[in-house]
Formats: C-alpha cells, structure tokens, sequence
C-alpha cells in the first residue's frame, strides 16, 4: 500500500504541475500533506514536516546567499564580457547560442554546484534568450542536461555517495567512466546543436542593430574587435511569435541590462577584485574549507560590503534580489514538505524495495544494467542520498551474488543523473527555472525525453566500453 500511494503521490504532484493546475509551491506543500493522511499518519505531518525542513535548511541558506551573490556580481559587471563573448561567437545565430549554453554550463559545472552552475548560464545567456524571444526552455534543458553530465565529478556529489555507500575509491568509480561520460557530453552538445537549428528555423533574420539598442550594438561590435561600421552587422534573429518562449512575461530593455554600459551599479574599477574574490570562493568551494553556506553569506557579506559602502546602497540590491531570493528558498522549504512525508512515512523505502524485488531472477547476472535502468527513474522520484545509501546497497548485494563486482555496480548508478537534476526534489534546478522565469511545467515537459536519452547514451557507451 505505501508503495502504491507513493507512487500515485509523485505521479498526482507531476500532473497537476504539468497540467498547471497548482503552483509548484502548493502542490510541493499540499500533495503530500493530503498523502501523509491516506497513509493514516496526519497527526506525525508536523515532525514530519520539521525534520525535512531542518535537512534541507543549509541548502536553502546556501541558495539565499547564492543568489545575493551572484546578482551582486552581474549588477558589477562581472559577467558582462561572458556576454559579448559569446555574442561574438554566436554572431547572433540561435544554433551557435544554444550550444554556447551547454558549453557554458558545462564549463562551470567544473566547480561541483548545480546551483552556482544555473546561476552564472542563466545571468550570461538570459538575456540573449529574451532579447531574441528564443525558447527559454531550451536554455533550461540543455543547461540541466549538461550539468547532469558533469554532475558525476567526484566532487560533485553522486560518485562521492557511490563510494561511501560500498566503501570503494571515488577515482576508482570515476576515472574509468570518463569515456562514457564524454560521449554522453558529446550528445548533450549535438543536441543542443540539433535544438539550434530548430530555433534558427523557427525565427527570421535581423541585423545585430535592429536587435540591440544603437548604444548597445556599437558596444558589442567595438568589443567584438569590430569598429561598429555596417561591415560589421552580423545576423540576429527575429520571433515569429511567442510560441515556444516558455514565458509569457514582456520582453524589455531591463531583460538585456548584461550590455547596458550605462548602468549605476557598474564597478569596474573593481573587476579584477570581483574576479578574484569568485574565484577564490569558488577554489574554497571545491576544497571544501568551509561549509558552502558559511562560504555563500561571507562572500555576499563582502561582496555587498566592498562594492556598494553605502548602507542605503546596499539595501537596494538586497531589495532588487528578493524576488528571486524568495521564490528559491520559499521552493526549497515547500521541497522540505515532500520529501519529509517521503521519507518519514517510509514510502521512499517501501518504494525501493519493490522495484528491487520486482527485478526477475534471471537478470541477476546483468544486474549492472539494471542498476544503470532503475537510476532513471530512482533518482528522478528520490533524493541522491536516499537512491545511494538505501537502494545501491541493496543492488550492489544482488549483483555480488551473480559474479557482479562493486564497481561496476557503482558506476552503473551514476548514468541516471542528467535527469536527477532536472527532478522537483533537486533545490537547484529550482534556481534554474526561478531565474530564466520558465514554468517548472513546462520545463519537465521538455526535459525529461532529452535527459533520459543522454542517460541511456551514457549506458550504451559504457557497456560499449567495458566498463559497465
């Protein structure tokens, strides 16, 4: 029974946000409220409800501050030579836009955070999006899927868990899975060069003037290397309408203040300081000297401090913040509802087992493609911790019995995770479609196909490789 309404709990809480029948909000807060009670244990909802939120409350702190962060860091113009960067390679082209995306996000996946990986892709190609009014979903997938894909780095989570959880080497679990996780890249980037075209065809041609503001095209061809004379006008792109943008908020110039020279906030007397201060945190990140949280509220507290000395100053780009500070964290405490009904009720157990016992005897020798196939779904409908510390155990000892060795196993569990983080339990890709102002609807929509096709690549190449 527990397994049943877990199930229906996940599938109802899916529909309804696809459908856009509930905010996610709501249906992250009431859906499993309303199940915790079928389940007939309403009077436990409050701790319940506690213990998900004080698990999930360094992540949401950290989000906080994150995001005071990094939105410091584009209000200075940290971000802004990213901008014209790929403009310049794009040269207005949705197809070379969309796979300078995946290769940003994927850049930046190196730092082991999907949250600061969503940030800084969406503050440096949002506005290319909605200046062109491409699909913002596009933007939203490809970033998940490539960040997916580096999310296995042993610092970034999943192969650390893997390890623990059998008591194997992280580099022992990784290193061999490289070639695989390069194809699995690969596809991420022909996708993305595949949904280019798409875009490209769906959208008309302008010149880079009539796209930018006059000030903004001299701007972007003078920093392009070009003397902004018309030899210099390279090809941009036209909507034919909104169809496909994902949004339906109105396109205006605020959306493109990534190359507004103009702007108040601008310190570039303090570039090289912002620059620095970045990269340090984010060394300090990947070293793990301090709690990600502790690192996100120093660094925003400096940030805000070094910056903007004035109090009334700094109070502006708090306020000018909030929103998005909001809607993350408000999300990730909502999260902390579905989870702990999840897990408190034991459905997430009673869950995991079924899908281990339903496993038919025979498969016993290939229990390594089995994992790799349940890691789809397992780690979509459940946190990276409960898939690793309570199912991968339970599959690692099957698989010992039929000649399976542990590693394989592990590596077999890693394959799911380019559709992990695009799944309602994951905080970050919140950030994600929080910032690019996407439904998380009609973000799921498009991803969930795309991601487990890059997932079942990744299976492909391994078993193709020898190494699963």
């Amino acid at each position: 029974m527990l397994t049943i309404l877990g199930f229906a709990m996940i599938a109802t809480f899916l529909v309804l946000i696809m459908m856009k029948k509930m905010s996610p909000i709501a249906a992250l807060v009431l859906i499993p409220a309303l199940f915790c009670v079928f389940v007939g244990k309403g009077a436990h909802l409050g701790d319940y409800v506690i213990e998900g939120v004080t698990s999930l409350a360094p992540t949401a702190a950290m989000l906080m501050f994150a995001i005071v962060y990094f939105g410091v860091m584009i209000d200075v113009g940290l971000f802004d030579p990213i901008v014209r960067g790929i403009l310049k390679f794009a040269k207005a082209d949705p197809m070379r836009i969309v796979v300078g995306t995946a290769v940003l996000a994927a850049i930046v996946s190196l730092d082991g955070d999907g949250s600061t990986t969503f940030m800084i892709t969406v503050s440096a190609m949002y506005p290319l999006y909605k200046r062109l009014k491409m699909s913002l979903v596009v933007m939203t997938g490809v970033a998940a899927m490539a960040n997916g894909v580096m999310n296995t780095l042993p610092w970034g989570g999943p192969t650390a868990r893997a390890a623990t959880a059998l008591k194997l080497d992280a580099s022992d679990i990784f290193v061999p899975m490289i070639p695989a996780l390069l194809v699995g890249l690969l596809f991420v980037f022909v996708l993305s060069y595949v949904l280019g075209l798409r875009e490209r065809k769906r959208l008309g041609v302008l010149t880079l003037d009539e796209v930018l503001e006059p000030q903004e095209a001299e701007t972007v061809l003078v920093g392009a290397g070009g003397s902004g004379s018309g030899d210099d006008k390279v090809s941009m792109t036209k909507s034919t309408g909104g169809a496909g943008s994902g949004t339906d908020a109105e396109d205006t110039d605020d959306d493109f203040r990534g190359l507004d020279p103009n702007r108040d906030t601008l310190r570039p007397r303090l570039y090289w300081f912002n620059a620095l201060l970045t990269v340090s945190l984010l060394t300090a990140m990947i070293m793990e000297w301090l709690p990600i949280p502790v690192l996100f509220l120093l660094g925003a507290a400096l940030a805000l401090t070094v910056n903007f000395p004035r109090i009334p100053d700094q109070r502006a780009r708090l306020a000018a913040h909030a929103d998005n500070v909001l809607n993350v964290s408000g999300m990730v405490f909502a999260a902390a509802v579905f989870t702990g009904v999840l897990q408190g009720t034991g459905m997430v157990d009673s869950m995991a087992k079924w899908m281990v016992d339903v496993i038919p005897e025979g498969m016993g020798p290939h229990m390594a493609l089995v994992t790799g196939l349940l890691s789809l779904p397992l780690t979509y409908f459940m946190s990276n911790d409960g898939f690793y510390f309570g199912v991968l155990p339970v599959l690692a000892e099957a698989g010992a019995a039929h000649g399976v060795s542990p590693l394989e196993m592990a590596r077999a569990s890693l394959v799911g995770q380019p559709l992990h983080m695009s799944s309602p339990l994951v905080p970050a890709v919140y950030v994600l479609v929080g910032m690019a102002k996407v439904e998380f609807g009609d973000h799921t929509k498009f991803v969930v196909k795309w991601a487990a096709a890059t997932c079942l690549v990744i299976l492909a190449a391994g078993i193709l490789f020898g190494i699963i």
